[in-house]
């Protein structure tokens, strides 16, 4: 049984012998979940891949669990694992059908971040010469300390 424990308004509902944990005022979970219509490219009993209604440019798609999760940080691995998995297929998928030049796979957590909608989702943007989408950031300088300690308490977690 998947579950998620950030969600208090949240009910259980039976997809294909699972339950799934949807949050009812959750536009993704109902677009995941087939509540509202959409054009699905891909879904499986996890994960729902659609068009974006806001495209950045042509072959845009969303990779949407569909159970409810806010972010990556309340998502499981075996969850997260299978996002991943679906997203790298249909990357692949769209770089050969479409012939596009890139891909940039996008995930926004908080709205510091950029997040707009608070159920995780993965941006499968494919990329052309001449398009109009920026993701740049100034370069800075490798903190080495704190990259050692990061390293070290990891390490010591496992």
């Amino acid at each position: 049984m998947l579950t998620n424990r950030q969600s208090s308004t949240a009910h259980n509902a039976e997809k294909g012998g699972l339950f799934i944990m949807k949050k009812d005022d959750c536009i993704f979970c109902k677009l995941a979940n087939g509540d509202i219509p959409t054009n699905a490219l891909y879904e499986d009993d996890i994960v729902k891949v659609i068009f974006d209604l806001g495209p950045a440019t042509r072959g845009h798609v969303l990779v949407v669990p569909k159970e409810h999760f806010d972010n990556i940080f309340s998502m499981d691995e075996k969850t997260a694992g299978h996002v991943f998995a679906v997203a790298s297929k249909i990357a692949k998928f769209l770089n050969d059908e479409l012939g596009c030049d890139g891909m940039n796979l996008l995930q926004n957590n908080g709205e510091i971040a950029g997040q707009t909608v608070f159920h995780f989702h993965m941006h499968i943007i494919p990329r052309y010469k001449g398009d109009s989408v920026s993701l740049k950031w100034q370069e800075g300088k490798l903190d080495e300390k704190l990259a050692h300690d990061l390293i070290e308490k990891l390490a010591s977690q496992q």
